[in-house]
Order: C-alpha cells, then sequence, then structure tokens
C-alpha cells in the first residue's frame, strides 16, 4: 500500500458517508463507500431471487456475477455487468438483506480484495465497518466515528428509514467474521453533538498534522 488510506469505521448512522465524503473532497483523495460494494451484492441477489439467508447460494451467485471497479468523479464504484445501481441499492428491501450478506465469510473475503485493489485509483477515504480491522489494518489513518442511539436513531428517522440500529449493531458486532470494533490505534470521536463540518474539520486536521509530521 504506497498510496495512503483513511479509514473511516464506525457505527450505522455514525455519519460515517457524509464525513467521508467531506474529507475526500477537501484533500482531493478518492472516496470508497465499501457498504454500497455490500448493498450492491444485497441488490443482485433480490434481482436473481437468491435467498439472502443461504449462505451457499449468494456464495454460488458471488462467483458467477461480472463486476469491474471504476472510479467516477474522484468515486470508486463496483459495477455489475457494467452498470451502478445507484438508486436501487438504497431502498427499504436492500437495507433488510444487506446485513445478511455482509455476515457471510466467503462474501466478505470477496469484498475486501475488491476493497483493497481500490487503491489503483489514489490516495483514498474509505469507509465502511471493518476498514482499520480487516481492509488495511496496516494504514496509520484510522478514525472510528459513533453517536448515541437516540441521535442515531434521529438520524435515520430524519432520512426516512425506520431501522433497528441496536440490532444492526449488535449484529455487526457479534458477526463471526471481521466484527465491528475500534481499530487499533484509531481516533474515536463522538458526533452526537457536532455537526458533519466540525466532524469532518477534526478528522482533516488530524491527518494534516501527521502528514506535516512526515516532512
Amino acid at each position: 500500500m504506497k498510496n495512503i488510506v483513511i479509514a473511516i469505521d464506525g457505527t450505522s448512522a455514525s455519519g460515517k458517508s457524509t464525513n467521508a465524503r467531506l474529507v475526500a473532497q477537501a484533500l482531493g483523495y478518492v472516496y470508497v463507500d465499501t457498504g454500497a460494494m455490500y448493498r450492491t451484492l444485497a441488490w443482485y441477489c433480490l434481482q436473481k431471487n437468491v435467498d439472502v439467508h443461504d449462505a451457499k447460494a449468494v456464495t454460488a451467485l458471488l462467483r458467477k456475477w461480472k463486476t469491474r471497479l471504476e472510479c467516477a468523479d474522484a468515486r470508486a464504484r463496483l459495477l455489475v455487468d457494467g452498470y451502478y445501481p445507484e438508486k436501487e441499492i438504497r431502498t427499504a428491501e436492500v437495507s433488510a438483506a444487506v446485513a445478511q450478506v455482509a455476515a457471510i465469510p466467503k462474501v466478505r473475503e470477496w469484498m475486501v480484495a475488491r476493497q483493497r485493489e481500490c487503491v489503483q485509483f489514489g490516495n483514498l477515504v474509505m469507509e465502511g465497518r471493518d476498514i482499520g480491522t480487516n481492509v488495511f489494518p496496516e494504514t496509520e489513518f484510522k478514525f472510528y466515528l459513533d453517536a448515541s442511539l437516540e441521535e442515531r436513531t434521529r438520524r435515520r428517522s430524519a432520512e426516512g428509514v425506520n431501522e433497528n440500529l441496536a440490532a444492526r449493531d449488535q449484529r455487526d458486532s457479534q458477526r463471526a467474521t471481521a466484527p465491528l470494533m475500534v481499530p487499533l490505534g484509531a481516533m474515536v470521536i463522538n458526533n452526537s453533538q457536532l455537526t458533519s463540518d466540525q466532524t469532518s474539520h477534526l478528522i482533516i486536521g488530524e491527518v494534516r498534522k501527521r502528514l506535516a509530521g512526515k516532512k
């Protein structure tokens, strides 16, 4: 890994996506939403009528689907059959299926390999749930975002999404493969009382300070 990777992990609705985009834009890095990759597989399973609770069936589909990575508008994306289902992967149906798909060990193994390949696009800001622990544990730029359950639920509701975040947190933290946890050496930011601008400025400031120390 020669390019810089900024890993932003955290719980659901902790602001990972918004802040990762802001940090990537400020630094001129490529933004990688790893959750979108898992959502793309969940969407594809639904399209092909594959039961997301059937690990063997999902794994079999994973071996057959035709994908490629591309970088467009400073964002890395996973295309299926040359198509990026940007809107389709944000439906309630896909949201309900993605946690099941993401818990399958073979799926995570495949996804981690693709996510590591994203360094071909340059310096990255990568957000997810296991970036600093599993995808790029060697990076020195690790951040973990969190907020109170009440605040995170409020944020989801404001997006028009009704999701049981406590149950999602439990599933993510207790899964056998790459569970959600604070990466070793990560800067933990509780942004319950912070705006996205305030949170991203904390991250950007810390990254710039560490980069300056290298010169």
